[in-house]
């Protein structure tokens, strides 16, 4: 067994939404998700996950919560175990050598299903034609891709491309030549953790008002729908989803408003914290209604 010391790495996915639009940081130009070793003297690692975000990006986290754990042993032979988490942020200039905020519909184009959802059924074509005659193989792609879209399966979505070989990475490794899905590929496993934070945030922003951490502390009833549309990758019913926001009592006018479309003034929400306290860990119940 091998004596050397157990080394500790930190994978981070930081996202903001921009623009109607959901971004994560990455480095190496796009390739991969800010990563670095977890340095001793936090009272946790998600102390260390803060203090090394703020140290590398200068950015300050809001809600953060680890993705998963690996353990393994890298070609140095040092014994090693990673750690990734999701951060959220607002975007801000990247102070990281090689940094910049990407897309990450650039990862997962398919799983923005805002305009038509014309890829993913594209896809699932793809898929149909690998899977033929298995029926096993057929039941997995329609479930995955088919008409039942359940924006949460965004893993299994990516693993199953995998393992049709219709990721640039995956095609590397079954020598294939066939054509490949779009969408920009990361380095070693990044992508997948990528998909692993999708999925994550998807879920939460049903049922936990994390979606805040995402806006100005001032914004209109628009602006957060079409927070909730970009993470979602799904177009909201608005009258539905402003009813719902107001039965949950999640946020309170600033008695301000902002120009709208067409100059009309909107009006100024902001979070009404206060929801946390009285509804503790039952969560808040926010909804992602079609």
């Amino acid at each position: 067994m091998s004596d050397s010391p157990l080394q500790v790495e930190l994978i981070a996915v930081l996202v903001a939404v921009t623009g109607g639009e959901p971004r994560v940081l990455t480095i190496q130009d796009g390739l991969a998700l800010p990563s670095g070793p977890l340095q001793t003297g936090h009272r946790s690692l998600q102390a260390g996950l803060s203090a090394w975000v703020g140290r590398q990006t200068s950015h300050k986290l809001g809600y953060v919560e680890q993705l998963y754990t690996f353990a393994g042993q890298s070609l140095s032979e040092a014994r090693g175990i990673s750690i990734s988490y999701l951060g959220l942020t607002r975007e801000a200039p990247a102070h990281l050598s090689g940094a910049l905020w990407r897309g990450w519909y650039e990862y997962f184009p398919w799983e923005d299903r805002r305009q038509t959802g014309a890829l993913g059924a594209a896809l699932a074509a793809r898929l149909a034609g690998w899977a033929k005659g298995a029926a096993g193989r057929m039941a997995r792609a329609e479930g995955l891709f088919g008409a039942g879209w359940n924006e949460e399966l965004v893993l299994p979505r990516y693993e199953l491309l995998w393992e049709a070989g219709l990721l640039p990475e995956a095609a590397r490794h079954h020598q294939t030549t066939a054509p490949l899905a779009p969408g920009l590929e990361m380095t070693h496993d990044h992508r997948r953790i990528l998909a692993t934070a999708m999925a994550r945030l998807r879920a939460k922003i049903k049922y936990r008002p994390v979606v805040f951490e995402l806006l100005d502390q001032d914004f209109t009833l628009l602006e957060l729908q079409q927070t909730m549309e970009a993470i979602a990758g799904a177009r909201l019913h608005k009258p539905n989803f402003r009813r719902l926001i107001e039965q949950q009592e999640l946020v309170e006018e600033t008695g301000r408003t902002t120009q709208g479309q067409a100059g009309r003034p909107a009006k100024l929400f902001r979070f009404r914290p206060a929801v946390l306290a009285e509804r503790g860990i039952a969560g808040t119940k926010l909804p992602l209604t079609r």
